[in-house]
C-alpha cells in the first residue's frame, strides 16, 4: 500500500509531506505525542496485542469481567480481534478505572455477594499484563541499552533537537506509554531529559523543573543557544514512579526492576504504591496532582503560538487527549500531523472504518490538520524517517550562504 496523506482537503505526495514536515519543525514550539504503537519497534505491545495477551492467558478473568458487564462478551474471544477488520479493543485505562471504583463500592456493602478477594486478584492480573507490555527489553533494566538498541527513538530525538534554531525552546515528548524507551534513547546519545523529577538520591516530582532549561556556558555566538535537551511528560504514568505517603518519586531502572520482575513472573502481585496508574477513583492522589500537572503542560503547549505536534502510534482512543486536541484547533497557529496506519483513503467506505474522533477531525478539512496513512507507511519507524535530517538543514544553510557570497562577489566585481 502506498502512502496516503491529506492536509485539509488537499492530497499530498511523499515529497510534499517531507517539505511540510521540514517547515513545521522550524516553528517556535515542537512536540510529538507517542502512543502504544510507537513502542512496538522497541519490543512493546499495541493495545490490541495487550488485550489478546490478557484474554489468552487469563480467560477466566476475562469472562468474569464480561459477566459483570465491564466488557462485552465478544471482547473475550481472540478470534474477534484478528483479520483485516479487527474489533476495537476496550479502553484499558477506562476499564481499570471502572474495576477499581466497583471494588471500592462493593467493599462498602456488608455483606457483599461478591468475592472481593477474587475480584481484586483479577484486577491485579490485568495490571500485570499492562506491566508486561511495557517492559520492552528485560536486559535493559540491568544496564541501559546502547543507542543501536532503540534506533528509531534515538533518531526521533536527534531530529527533533537538530531542528531547533538558535533561541528556540527545546522540544516536548508527550506519551501515554509506561515504558522507558524515550529515557533510554536520550541517555544513550547524551540528550538530557526533563521528566519533572529533580534530585540525585531522592528524585521527587517538582513540576516547576519543566520551566527550566540548559545552555552551554562555553559556547559563543549562536551556538550559545543550542539545544541538547527534551521535555518528557508521561501522561498515564511510568513503571519507575512510586507513590510513598503522597510523595511521588522516580526510581532508577535498576532499583525498580526487582519488583517489576516479580510482578511479570507472577511471584508478587502488583503493588500500586510502586507504580502510578491513572484512576478517577484516586483523583486526589493521582490525577489531581501528578497526572493533572502533566496534562496541564500538554494543554499549555497546544495553546502556544507557532506550534506543531506530531502524533505517532496514537489511535485516538483516549477521550481526554482527544478533547484537548480538538480544543487546541482554536489556536490558529497550531499544526497537527497524525500518522495513522488505518487511514487508507478518502472514499466513504474507508472513512467509515475509522474511529468517530478521526472522522470528526477529517470532516473539518482544516489545513492545520494533516493525516498520514497507508498501513506500514504510517508506522512509527517510517514517521521518523520522514522527518528531516538535521544535516539537510546544515547543507541548505551552507548553500544559501554560498549564494549570498557569490552575489556579493559579483556586485563587488561590477
Amino acid at each position: 500500500m502506498s502512502i496516503v496523506c491529506l492536509r485539509g482537503d488537499a492530497a499530498l505526495d511523499e515529497q510534499d509531506l517531507r517539505a511540510h514536515l521540514a517547515a513545521i519543525l522550524r516553528l517556535e514550539n515542537i512536540a510529538v505525542l507517542l502512543g502504544a504503537g510507537a513502542s512496538v519497534a522497541a519490543g512493546g505491545m499495541t493495545i490490541m496485542q495487550l488485550w489478546k495477551y490478557f484474554i489468552c492467558n487469563y480467560p477466566d478473568t476475562a469472562y468474569r469481567f464480561s459477566n459483570d458487564a465491564f466488557i462485552k462478551q465478544e471482547d473475550t474471544v481472540v478470534a474477534n480481534f484478528e483479520g483485516d477488520n479487527p474489533r476495537e479493543v476496550p479502553n484499558i485505562e477506562v476499564l481499570l478505572d471502572q474495576l477499581e471504583m466497583a471494588h471500592i463500592d462493593w467493599s462498602r456493602r456488608k455483606p457483599s455477594s461478591r468475592n472481593l478477594k477474587t475480584f481484586k486478584t483479577d484486577i491485579g492480573l490485568l495490571l500485570r499484563c499492562v506491566v508486561k507490555a511495557a517492559i520492552l527489553d528485560e536486559q535493559a533494566w540491568a544496564a541501559a541499552p546502547a543507542f543501536d538498541r532503540l534506533p528509531y527513538h534515538v533518531k526521533l530525538l536527534q531530529r527533533l533537537v537538530g531542528a531547533r534554531q538558535p533561541g528556540q525552546a527545546s522540544p516536548w515528548v508527550f506519551t501515554t506509554n509506561y515504558d522507558l524507551a524515550i529515557e533510554w534513547a536520550a541517555e544513550s546519545v547524551g540528550i538530557h531529559t526533563h521528566t519533572g523529577f529533580v534530585g540525585i538520591h531522592n528524585r521527587a516530582f517538582s513540576p516547576q523543573s519543566f520551566d527550566l532549561g540548559y545552555r552551554n556556558i562555553n559556547a559563543k555566538g549562536e551556538a550559545r543557544f543550542g539545544c541538547n535537551d527534551v521535555y518528557l511528560a508521561k501522561l498515564h504514568g511510568s513503571l519507575t514512579w512510586e507513590n510513598t505517603n503522597g510523595e511521588y518519586r522516580e526510581l532508577a531502572a535498576t532499583e525498580a526492576w526487582p519488583n517489576l520482575n516479580d510482578i511479570i513472573n507472577g511471584t508478587k502481585p502488583v503493588n500500586e504504591s510502586l507504580m502510578v496508574f491513572p484512576r478517577a477513583a484516586k483523583y486526589l492522589q493521582t490525577v489531581g496532582f501528578l497526572s493533572g500537572e502533566l496534562f496541564r503542560r500538554f494543554s499549555d503547549f497546544l495553546a502556544k503560538p507557532q506550534s506543531c505536534i506530531i502524533l505517532a502510534g496514537y489511535s485516538f482512543g483516549d477521550d481526554h487527549i482527544n478533547r484537548l486536541l480538538r480544543s487546541a484547533l482554536l489556536n490558529p497557529t497550531l499544526q497537527i500531523v497524525a500518522f495513522l496506519p488505518e487511514f487508507t483513503g478518502t472514499e466513504a467506505e474507508q472513512i467509515d472504518k475509522l474511529k468517530p474522533e478521526v472522522r470528526r477531525l477529517l470532516a473539518l478539512k482544516s489545513p492545520r490538520l494533516t493525516f498520514v496513512g497507508g498501513g506500514e507507511n504510517a508506522y512509527f519507524n517510517n514517521m521518523v524517517e520522514f522527518l528531516p535530517d538535521p544535516m539537510l538543514y546544515d547543507l541548505k544553510e551552507q548553500e544559501f550562504r554560498d549564494r549570498i557570497n557569490s552575489l556579493s562577489g559579483a556586485g563587488d566585481a561590477g
